[in-house]
């Protein structure tokens, strides 16, 4: 098979040309930036902002946190937009213009005075967070790797780990290094998410491989030597599906009703955790310092899931994901000290790595590459619901009950249900047969 055309005309072409390796790489580190930056809006940065807000501004708590829920639920409705501006445009427009945007709203809370302007501009950092920086980057990376696409989607889970850890310690050292001025810590947040992903998603990102003559993986189809007949390459082996295509297909539904409901774990676990463990006796630094914990599980687990992805079905290791995190969702339950917060912590984490990497890479494996930014942004709604689902359902139970127990055996509820869906999911093939 003969190298595809190029399609542009830029340096970048020269520089797939002259890099030691393949350039598909290069691109998994430009998207891991955007996916590490990411972090300036996360739900654990903002927390280090909580107090000295609260405390300057005189607003609730809940005022300043609703600004994260309010952005999730207004997300469900610009995901299809992200999904079709990355179909339409490419991933590199969409990262540069999403980076910019974000580090723009981020550094200008320096200047917020009100909950109105407040709302407007962490939203903003927060749909970029939702949307298209999560669409985007793994989106990217399934263009260029097919047979390797585990491994290099796993990079990306890293990268978003070692973010969700570092940026709370960033917005802290800037704070201190400010005498407690959060205004002066946001702004230098912004800065941040512009130095380390603007230059690379402007430079780097290539939308897919053919664009500059390359094809995904660096494979090239060969003649078999025994039979004479040419062997195909991965990615020559994937059907593509179109949007339209794929909404007809119960696999798609599934997939992104799967997608929900683990995503409604990951919620309901992320937000409560540190309150389940400081009524369980675990001190405020403890069960913060478990989060930590959790990050580094989540990298852990991306890496791990990641390569099971290149080596067993990816249905396999998606009902694996869901069971991990439905049993270790329970381990909660049995924790009375810091060495027990930390171990569940660790290993919720682990599953938690599975969701960075495991849904994109299924919705790629069954739809192929062709429409694949579309498709991302028609699932990734039920996505967004079940996140706001979880955070809010299991606040409820609190509410009612008074107690967290009931909301861990609801989440390994609802990875049996995940699980349940995932063994009746068949592949789509494009013919009278599904296997």
């Amino acid at each position: 098979m003969t190298q595809p055309q190029s399609n542009v005309t830029d340096r970048r072409v020269a520089l797939t040309r002259y890099t030691p390796f393949f350039y598909g790489w290069a691109v998994v580190f430009a998207a891991g930036s955007t996916m590490f930056v990411r972090n300036a809006a996360a739900t654990l940065t903002i927390a280090v902002f909580v107090f000295p807000m609260s405390e300057d501004l005189g607003w609730s708590r809940t005022l300043i946190v609703g600004a994260a829920a309010a952005a999730g639920v207004v997300s469900m409705f610009i995901s299809p937009i992200a999904g079709w501006v990355l179909q339409r445009y490419g991933a590199r427009v969409l990262m540069a213009s999403s980076v910019f945007i974000l580090g723009a709203v981020i550094l200008s809370l320096r200047w917020t005075t009100n909950p109105i302007s407040f709302y407007l501009l962490f939203g903003a950092g927060r749909l970029m967070f939702q949307a298209p920086l999560q669409i985007g980057g793994s989106t990217a990376v399934a263009q260029w790797f097919v047979r390797l696409r585990g491994r290099s989607s796993s990079i990306l889970g890293v990268s978003h780990s070692l973010g969700m850890g570092l940026f709370p310690l960033f917005a802290q050292l800037f704070m201190n290094a400010n005498d407690g001025d959060w205004r002066m810590a946001w702004f230098w947040m912004g800065i941040s998410v512009w130095i380390l992903a603007l230059p690379l998603t402007i430079l780097v990102f290539v939308n897919k491989p053919e664009d500059v003559g390359l094809t995904p993986d660096g494979d090239i189809s060969m003649p078999d030597k025994e039979g004479g007949k040419v062997i195909k390459t991965a990615a020559e082996k994937e059907e593509n599906w179109t949007l339209k295509e794929a909404i007809r297909t119960p696999a798609m539904w599934t997939l992104a009703f799967v997608g929900g409901l683990v995503y409604f774990i990951h919620t309901g676990v992320n937000i409560h955790q540190a309150a389940f463990l400081q009524d369980h006796g675990i001190s405020a630094s403890i069960a913060a310092s478990a989060l930590t914990v959790m990050a580094g599980g989540t990298a852990l687990g991306s890496i791990l899931w990641g390569n099971l992805l290149d080596k067993l079905p990816v249905k396999l290791v998606y009902s694996l994901t869901a069971a991990w995190l439905g049993s270790m969702a329970l381990l909660f339950l049995l924790v009375t000290t810091p060495v027990m917060a930390f171990t569940a912590a660790l290993l919720f984490g682990i599953g938690l790595g599975g969701l960075l990497v495991v849904p994109p890479v299924a919705v790629a494996h069954y739809f192929g590459r062709g429409s694949l930014g579309a498709i991302r942004g028609a699932t990734e709604p039920f996505v967004s619901g079940g996140q706001a689902i979880g955070a809010v359902g299991a606040g409820l139970i609190y509410d009612y009950s008074g107690s967290y127990e009931a909301t861990f055996p609801t989440f390994t509820a609802a990875a049996a249900i995940a699980i349940l869906l995932l063994v009746f999911t068949r592949r789509p093939k494009k013919g009278p047969k599904t296997t």
